[in-house]
């Protein structure tokens, strides 16, 4: 029997019903499926059934591995890497459709590292993809509250981002501590042009490492004294980073690769 490892943020999803509605969100018959964090195949069974051209897994845990090697045999290509450092745009010509039931741990890592690595043509055509649900809340949290911050404003550029359903604890074995959420993920068609979005990353990091200050101390961090882009943004110096809503981020943004390049 194969124990959780909680090292590895590993809770293994066992419910019939959630699994279910999990493989019937995108009709993926002929497509190309890549699975994130399989754990010991519940879902992988289920994505089978719904005959798809081909299935990808990746799960670092070695046991596992192994495990859904015999599971499946030649049903399933196998990877045994992290997710972090995999090469997901190595797979296919064909965009695919991800499902992730994401380590806890590194969730957030994983949703960076993709949105970071986009370029004009997107490798995937849905993201179906499980997290903390407070993870959850901050991706699709609105500006002007407290959730509200990096994570939501990285997802929101290039994402149509929809909530499917909360997920209890005993919907997984072992039982995590809190709930879990789905989400749903789509390119936009249209979205801010970015050159580098490592420099969203960093807007946004500088401002909300000052979340309780006025934005004009990150401001100054970022742009020194240059206050034309004060005037062109119409920026308010007495806000707070939450205040500020997506586009205005991403023009910040903008206005910070025109003084660079």
């Amino acid at each position: 029997m194969i124990r959780a490892k909680k090292s590895l943020g590993q809770n293994f999803l066992i419910d019939k019903n959630i699994i279910e509605k999990i493989v019937n969100i995108v009709n993926i018959q002929g497509r190309i499926i890549l699975e994130v964090g399989p754990g010991t195949g519940n879902l992988t069974s289920s994505i089978l059934d719904k005959n798809p051209k081909k299935v990808y897994v990746v799960e670092k845990d070695n046991k596992l591995a192994n495990q859904l090697e015999e599971k499946f045999n030649n049903l399933v290509t196998i990877f045994n890497d992290d997710i972090l450092s995999f090469k997901e745009t190595s797979l296919s010509k064909e965009k695919l459709i991800v499902f992730g039931n994401l380590p806890y741990n590194i969730s957030t890592e994983i949703l960076t590292k993709w949105i970071i690595g986009l370029n004009d043509n997107y490798w995937f055509d849905n993201l179906i993809l499980m997290f903390q649900k407070e993870v959850a809340d901050r991706i699709i949290a609105k500006f002007n509250t407290s959730k509200y911050g990096r994570l939501t404003i990285l997802a929101n550029w290039k994402l149509n981002i929809k909530k499917i359903t909360d997920i209890k604890p005993t919907c997984f074995s072992p039982k995590p501590k809190v709930d879990s959420t789905l989400l749903f993920f789509s390119p936009k068609n249209d979205f801010f042009e970015i050159n580098d979005p490592h420099n969203l990353e960093k807007i946004t990091r500088v401002f909300f490492n000052h979340r309780r200050k006025m934005i004009k101390k990150p401001y100054k961090q970022l742009f020194s004294e240059n206050s034309n882009i004060i005037y062109k943004l119409n920026l308010k110096m007495n806000l707070r980073p939450q205040n500020l809503n997506f586009e205005t981020y991403y023009k910040l943004t903008k206005e910070f690769e025109n003084l660079r390049y």
